[in-house]
């Protein structure tokens, strides 16, 4: 695997970065995953906008501009061997004696990788997959893509302990989002979805479902969702980059949906699975290298 660290590329096994990087040190830093289907990145433009955004909040530079990023992940997705690949990076504040206060003046540190895009298999769309619903115990800036997810990274593993591949998050008797997605429910045929706020991460996937319920002409609301909403729901969706599109189709053991089609995935499940297949399609037809159909 061939990554760039700093100005260079190499082999990931020759990648070092010093021990007081304030990335290894606090968390301190932002993070992106772009995936890369038959080579090209997808909606890359809407990610490199996140990463900034991320990084201004946080009060760190952008140490690149659009064209170099775009001159670099395009680099890292030629070394690899792939074709549909997703692109990690990773920018940090840089190195500096261990201070709770921000230095300044510090160089970045800049990280990007890309590993094999591994997204559902046809068995589990068909299946749908389980989640359970937890208590969102992370902090309160949910909106920063920041490298600190110990919080996720527990919430992933108490749903794992329970044979779930998600947890599904409320906090204060709402929906969030889950550990490593973002949910929508459907509810009595319309397809409902936790509004962006500092709660949640705003998801490139979720606002790619979102234009396709317009475009299509989907009932759907944004709106705040109720855990009693999640739990009575229809239906249940997570996206993000590697999940795409996926049904939930227990919550905590409960199937989700009634009658006939319970813990089943439903049919607007099977109808936006659909639409957004074809809308991938169009992407990797359409001549914009940028990632914009």
């Amino acid at each position: 695997m061939t990554v760039y660290l700093n100005g260079e590329f190499m082999p990931i096994e020759q990648a070092k970065v010093p021990v007081l990087d304030r990335g290894f040190i606090f968390g301190d830093g932002a993070y992106e995953v772009i995936p890369v289907y038959s080579r090209r990145p997808f909606r890359l433009r809407e990610h490199l906008e996140r990463l900034n955004a991320s990084l201004s909040a946080i009060r760190i530079d952008n140490p690149c501009s659009h064209a170099r990023w775009t001159e670099l992940i395009g680099k890292i997705i030629d070394s690899n061997p792939w074709d549909d690949q997703g692109v990690y990076l990773q920018v940090t504040r840089g190195v500096a004696p261990r201070n709770h206060l921000f230095p300044k003046g510090l160089t970045a540190t800049i990280f990007i990788m890309s590993d094999p895009l591994v997204t559902p298999t046809r068995a589990l769309i068909e299946s749908g997959a389980p989640a359970v619903v937890l208590q969102d115990f992370r902090w309160l800036r949910c909106d920063i893509k920041s490298v600190s997810l110990l919080g996720n990274c527990l919430l992933r593993t108490l749903a794992a302990d329970q044979g779930a591949i998600e947890a599904i998050l409320v906090r204060d008797g709402f929906l969030t989002e889950a550990s490593a997605s973002n949910v929508f429910i459907v509810s009595n045929a319309v397809v409902l979805a936790p509004p962006k706020s500092n709660l949640i991460l705003p998801g490139i996937t979720y606002d790619v479902v979102l234009e396709i319920l317009r475009a299509n002409g989907i009932a759907h609301e944004v709106r705040p969702v109720t855990e009693a909403e999640l739990r009575s729901a229809d239906e249940v969706w997570c996206t993000s980059a590697s999940k795409e599109v996926l049904a939930i189709t227990t919550l905590d053991g409960k199937p989700v949906g009634h009658g006939a089609a319970a813990g089943k995935p439903g049919p607007a499940f099977a109808r936006i699975h659909r639409l957004y297949q074809q809308f991938k399609a169009t992407f990797m037809r359409a001549p914009d290298a940028h990632g914009q159909p």
